[in-house]
């Protein structure tokens, strides 16, 4: 097959139903592109789709591939369009298996943690026959919204089962995006699409550009990717919290520490393989690998607040007169600008998991702290667009004194004892804590979230009362100054980049539009160190993965670091060398 790129189309000349193509059209800009007669093109599979809105005419532009009706003819073509950059092979996305279960064998590997990560990681691991046993500290998907529905709506937190913690991880509480930035020469994303769309999915985010599914749709695809992996002989076993990594003579993991929230009983797992893929909150998790010597680092995150304004006011600022048009829908975007204040190069605020039509959450799952996050459902059908507008935060940036990492995590860590020009790998923590804290006190102590208008914010005045933009924040919100829920390097920071981000997206300063705060869990703020093989660094056994442990960020990309450490896992135990590409384990997040 040939894969042709940019073949530009008006919004016009499409079909009004989004699982159309303009087939026709299509076959003939590839007979264009080729040079060759209509005839000479046997079939046209739509690869991608998106929408080009830099000029005044409203783009689609597609990839396709098509296939020759005399296959003989591929590779003369190609020659002919040699260092064309539109016109290439198509690329073998399949993903195969690096190796198969022996028969007979006894040791099962565990995944601990049930988000996207440790979703295909176990997912990987049972399709090659392995068993894995799965343990996720949350509950199964359904009981679990109904614990993070009691937050929402009644103010009562389960620190066990929430938007963090539980059967689908942080992802299942979010727009349900499944794009990434991350480089993927094996095409592992394909793989969680296809497998996303084997277990419910729209079949569309196979060739949408920037394609979501919602959080309802992702309640039933986690519980059908569950099925799979019990039918094929893993086990997922909820409410169960690791408590410790119990490890030989030789630093090497022979056995997990488990505690069952069901019956408060701690059993002993063994295991010499475990998947540590915890999310970016298992804060409690983080602390007891840092006690027992596991190496990591803290790395930087980014802190901020979630903007909501009026969706009409997007569509309109990024599709101009097409806004409306049902092809295209409630319009995201993607901003970015470099403050002057702060570090030497300037501090980075930008936009941040932007979740058009929907509404801004309740994430925290600690008792006594607020966080924000921001959610969709598949129609993105709400009145408000919402974004976390997020500054960077570097090592240097977090808290070193003894009595802060004291009060944030019931003991100093021996933060006291580091040089000076060294950054304790809790300290991101301590820094999190702090201002989730100061944000449940400025709401008033009840998880409702301090909040200020933009126009007060910009002009540095505490709001009073709120305008046309009704926050969607639940279970509601306290008008405050948020010059008093983060630093004073964010603040200004964030100052100076709302009229620069006006200048992109118009009406994105406008007066009534709400931030509310604090965003927190941008990412996690250290990292476990790994190699190339995937383990930890100095505990062979044991492989950080997905974005709790720092290496993706957003469902998409920690369900490929879950596919690349279940590979390893299963290389590992089979005694077989890594895939030759895309599997270094230094990786950052996307």
């Amino acid at each position: 097959m040939l894969r042709l790129s940019e073949l530009r189309l008006p919004l016009a000349a499409l079909p009004l139903e989004p699982e159309h193509h303009p087939e026709a059209a299509l076959r003939a800009l590839a007979v264009q592109a080729l040079g060759v007669p209509p005839e000479a093109i046997a079939t046209l599979h739509v690869h991608k789709r998106s929408f080009d809105a830099r000029k005044a005419e409203l783009l689609t532009v597609y990839i396709v591939d098509v296939t020759l009706a005399n296959a003989g003819e591929e590779a003369a073509l190609l020659a002919r369009h040699a260092g064309h950059p539109h016109i290439q092979p198509t690329p073998d996305m399949a993903w195969r298996p690096v190796g198969q279960a022996q028969s007979g064998g006894t040791e099962r590997p565990v995944v601990v943690g049930f988000g996207p990560c440790g979703i295909f990681a176990a997912l990987v691991l049972a399709q090659m026959g392995f068993k894995p046993i799965v343990l996720e500290r949350g509950k199964a998907v359904r009981e679990r919204t109904q614990d993070t529905w009691g937050l929402w709506r009644q103010r009562a937190l389960n620190p066990e089962s929430n938007v963090q913690f539980g059967e689908g991880g942080a992802g299942t509480f979010s727009d349900g995006k499944l794009y990434s930035q991350i480089k993927d020469p094996r095409h592992l994303g394909r793989k969680v699409l296809q497998e996303f769309v084997a277990a419910g999915a729209p079949p569309e985010i196979l060739y949408t550009a920037h394609p979501h599914i919602g959080t309802f749709r992702l309640v039933k695809m986690v519980q059908a990717l569950r099925a799979q992996i019990n039918a094929l002989g893993g086990e997922v076993r909820f409410e169960q919290r690791l408590t410790d990594v119990l490890l030989d003579d030789e630093r090497r993991l022979r056995a997990l520490r488990v505690l069952d929230l069901t019956t408060a009983q701690d059993y002993e797992l063994p295991t010499r393989h475990a998947v540590i893929a915890l999310g970016h909150s298992a804060r409690d998790s983080f602390a007891m690998l840092h006690g027992r010597g596991v190496a990591m680092q803290a790395k930087p995150f980014s802190i901020g607040v979630r903007i909501e304004h009026p969706q009409s006011v997007i569509d309109r600022a990024r599709w101009g007169k097409d806004a409306g048009h049902p092809l295209l829908g409630a319009a995201d975007y993607k901003l970015v600008h470099h403050a002057k204040n702060g570090l030497a190069s300037g501090r980075t605020v930008y936009s941040f998991c932007m979740c058009p039509g929907g509404t801004v959450v309740a994430a925290t799952s600690e008792p006594g702290r607020v966080v924000t996050n921001g959610m969709s459902q598949y129609s993105r059908a709400e009145r408000n667009a919402n974004a976390g507008m997020v500054v960077g935060v570097e090592p240097p940036d977090y808290p070193r004194d003894p009595a802060a990492f004291e009060a944030m995590l019931g003991a100093t860590h021996g933060v006291e004892a580091l040089p000076a020009d060294q950054t304790h790998p809790l300290a991101g923590i301590v820094l999190q804590r702090q201002l989730e804290a100061q944000a449940f006190v400025l709401g008033g102590g009840n998880y409702n979230a301090p909040a200020q208008r933009v126009g007060d914010f910009l002009a540095r005045r505490a709001s009073t009362a709120l305008g046309t933009v009704q926050p969607s924040y639940q279970p509601g919100v306290t008008l405050v100054s948020l010059d008093d829920a983060l630093p004073a390097y964010a603040t200004a920071a964030m100052r100076e980049a709302l009229p620069a981000f006006a200048r992109k997206i118009r009406g994105y300063d406008m007066a009534d539009a709400m931030l509310t705060g604090v965003e927190t869990r941008t990412s996690a703020p250290l990292r476990i160190d790994r190699g190339d093989d995937f383990q930890s660094l100095n505990t062979p056994g044991l492989y950080p993965a997905g974005e709790g442990a720092g290496y993706a960020g957003g469902i998409l990309s920690a369900g490929v670091d879950g596919i690349k450490v279940g590979e390893a896992v299963a290389c590992a135990m089979l005694r077989l060398p890594l895939p030759s590409s895309g599997t270094r384990g230094s990786g950052g997040a996307a």
